[in-house]
């Protein structure tokens, strides 16, 4: 017994010992350390990568406003040469004189430096003119050009754009044919000389060593920045960059490009297309002063970063101390308490989770401490519960024996009286006795079946608005002839008041408390009526019997409880009518009480919900019985015991009927050899597991017709009596008086004519 809080206190030990050596602390330092520097560290990842895409995207916009600002002063250079030639073919051949045309082209070379060569063709492609810079001129060679593609280009679009080449391998020329405004103004072609592009290029600056190059159509650098490039007549076309800008041309890049520049080194470079030579303008940027904003972000998010680690470490430790140290005083809390010292409580003064925690210690050491105070009388209290469970069976095996046998014995005796005599007048009266002992034991068997079936929750109550006198008039009807009898005054008053429940049910609870107010009053009277409360109705069951003892007031209403006066038992039967009511009007939530004084008689109340009144109820007399309604008829009598198919049999013979027997469908169908039957009569539970409601499907099918069907069950778990299956078969509990079967049949017989 001494192991337990052994063994509790070196497992307390066990959590102190690491606390006081300090591995919690540390541990919860590195943890707000780790939890803060993952927080600094990815601050700074995030605003390095927004600051990598702000600054790509910056510098893309930039490059890009650039390439785009030297494309159009290309395009504008050129439309410009465009514009000039112009002037040279708004005359006719036909009219205007070889001295004006030659004045109006030597002035063309003086405005216009970069073209270095112009010939003017006449209408058919004679070369009529030629001026040259850089040789003699010669003019009227008659040359005939109009086989050649600028020519006829010219004529059909107005201007001619030729490939670069270049002269010499150095120097990058162009050729431009501009067509008249009429085909015979003639075509002018000029060679131009692109080196003046170089101006273009060379004052675009991007950072401190960004540059700006022109690619041609056939990949060859047109203008470099640096001249030499261009003089060597280099072919750009095996560039990345290049390759990629002549595929995304018409689709181009939203970001810098990463490449090599013409010396090898890494750049990020752009472009934009020169409409409408086809030329490509690039933009570069090195790839080294692209990054150096990251860089130097970079190195600030990492001093940052070192300067709040530090902090946090610092933090994480001042942290760990102020959660440690009430860890510690929680730990050593525990460690008293599973020892056994309940009235240990630990002192927390933070108003935290920790304060919280070591309330919820106190709060459970206090919990514990009444647990065990009150753990024997709870022991004491469920022996005595189990100790009762146990007299209330015993008790009721002892009741049902001695109550169940006593009929039973007299009917041996009646029964054996019966067959020894031969007087018809002695046979009557032992008949009379015999069927006294029976309808006694079909009383007991069903108050156990009913106190069954409320416990094991098997009656469903079936709510509904009707007026209570329909109740009130048949407790009136069965109970006025037997208080006669005994000399009492028996009165029900009438009402009109329409309630909320169930009419089966409460008129078995009446039906229970008036029993037993006219079997325990012997003199005076039995009153039924029923009061306004509130909006409730509340039915009394008044009668001036001898009265209930205070002490057995709570009594009565268990099971096998019956009434003594003066040490003598005046009841009959099991001593369940009272459990009866009680679980019926908790079934159907209507409050019953009992007021009683001894040596004056009793009040049993009961409130029920009013309802609003309904239409008038229309109530057809009951037809007299008719004893021809089941003569003749062929009934079919379904059931796995034999003893129950031969005395139902018997009984039905007896009414006139003509019955088949069987413990099947199938059985039956082969008994009734074709005939349909008028009424089928089935067990719901039948051998092999089968059911009623099969078997009648079965018959109904085999002959074409619905014939009228019931069934028959001693199970009490299929609830009360009502309808049953997917056809609402009417369904009967055993035991069944011949009075019940021979009204059911009736009825079931008068349903199925009047359809």
């Amino acid at each position: 017994m001494n192991s337990g809080p052994a063994t509790k206190s070196g497992g307390a030990s066990s959590i102190v010992r690491p606390l006081a050596q300090g591995g919690l602390f540390w541990k919860y330092a590195a943890m707000f350390a780790a939890v803060l520097g993952i927080a600094l560290v990815g601050n700074g990842l995030v605003n390095i990568w927004f600051m990598y895409d702000e600054n790509r995207v910056n510098l893309y916009r930039l490059q890009m406003e650039q390439a785009a600002a030297a494309a159009e002063k290309i395009s504008q250079f050129v439309r410009e040469i465009e514009n000039q030639m112009e002037w040279t073919t708004h005359l006719s051949w036909a009219i205007t004189a070889m001295d004006q045309r030659e004045l109006d082209a030597r002035r063309l070379l003086r405005q216009v430096p970069a073209i270095t060569e112009l010939r003017l063709l006449d209408p058919q492609g004679r070369e009529r003119l030629h001026l040259s810079r850089q040789a003699e001129d010669n003019p009227g060679s008659n040359a005939d050009h109009s086989s050649e593609e600028m020519f006829k280009v010219a004529l059909a679009d107005g201007v001619y754009y030729g490939p670069v080449y270049f002269r010499r391998q150095t120097e990058p020329y162009m050729t431009l044919a501009v067509g008249g405004a009429r085909r015979d103004a003639g075509v002018s072609v000029a060679e131009v000389n692109l080196k003046h592009i170089w101006d273009v290029v060379s004052q675009i600056h991007v950072g401190r060593a960004g540059k700006a190059y022109v690619v041609g159509a056939q990949g060859h650098l047109i203008a470099h920045p640096d001249i030499s490039h261009v003089l060597r007549n280099m072919d750009l076309s095996h560039l990345p960059q290049v390759a990629a800008a002549r595929s995304a041309s018409t689709t181009p890049e939203r970001s810098s490009l990463p490449a090599l520049d013409l010396d090898g080194k890494p750049v990020l470079t752009t472009f934009a297309v020169v409409k409408p030579l086809d030329w490509l303008v690039f933009i570069e940027l090195p790839e080294q002063e692209a990054s150096a904003p990251l860089y130097a972000a970079l190195a600030r998010s990492l001093a940052l970063t070192v300067a709040g680690l530090a902090l946090a470490f610092v933090a994480a430790l001042l942290l760990a101390r102020h959660m440690v140290v009430p860890i510690r005083s929680l730990a050593a809390g525990a460690q008293q308490i599973g020892v056994g010292a309940l009235d240990h409580r630990i002192e927390i003064k933070t108003r935290d989770e920790l304060g919280a925690l070591a309330h919820q210690f106190n709060s459970m050491a206090s919990r514990l401490q009444g647990s065990y105070e009150g753990l024997e009388r709870k022991v004491d209290e469920r022996t005595r519960k189990l100790q009762e469970a146990n007299m209330a069976k015993s008790r009721f095996l002892a009741v049902a024996s001695h109550d169940l046998r006593q009929p039973l014995h007299a009917l041996n005796l009646l029964v054996a009286q019966l067959s020894s005599t031969p007087d018809r007048a002695e046979r009557e009266r032992l008949t009379r006795n015999i069927a006294s002992c029976v309808d006694s034991m079909n009383r007991l068997f069903n108050e156990l079946l009913d106190i069954s079936r409320l416990d094991a929750g098997a009656l469903t109550p079936r709510i509904a608005a009707f007026p209570v006198e329909d109740v009130l008039s048949r407790t009136e009807a069965t109970f006025s002839a037997t208080a006669r009898e005994k000399g009492l005054h028996f009165r029900v008053v009438k009402s009109s008041a329409w309630v909320a429940s169930d009419s089966i049910l409460l008129g078995r609870i009446l039906l229970n408390l008036v029993s037993n107010a006219v079997r325990y009053t012997s003199v005076g009277g039995v009153v039924v009526g029923c009061r306004h409360a509130g909006g409730a109705l509340r039915i009394d069951v008044c009668d001036t019997g001898a009265g209930i003892a205070e002490d057995q007031q709570r009594a009565i209403f268990g099971e096998f409880y019956r009434i003594q006066h003066d040490g003598h038992d005046v009841g009959e039967g099991l001593g369940l009518g009272l459990a009866i009511v009680e679980r019926l009007c908790s079934l159907l939530d209507h409050p019953l009480t009992l007021t009683s004084i001894r040596g004056r008689g009793s009040r049993f109340s009961i409130s029920l919900p009013m309802a609003p009144a309904g239409a008038c109820v229309v109530r057809s007399e009951p037809a007299l019985t008719q004893a021809d309604l089941l003569r003749g008829k062929l009934v079919v009598v379904i059931d796995d015991d034999p003893l129950v198919r031969e005395g139902t049999q018997g009984l039905l013979m007896s009414w006139g009927c003509r019955v088949v027997v069987a413990d099947s469908s199938s059985g039956a169908s082969l008994r009734l050899n074709g005939t349909a039957p008028d009424l089928i009569i089935s067990d719901l539970h039948l051998a092999g597991g089968g059911t009623g409601i099969a078997a009648i499907d079965d018959l109904r099918r085999k002959f074409g017709t619905s014939v009228p069907a019931f069934l028959i069950t001693g199970d009490i778990s299929v609830g009360q009596t009502g309808k049953i299956g997917p056809h609402g078969h009417a369904l009967l509990h055993k035991p069944i008086s011949p009075m019940v079967l021979r009204a059911m049949m009736m009825a079931t017989l008068h349903r199925s004519d009047a359809a």
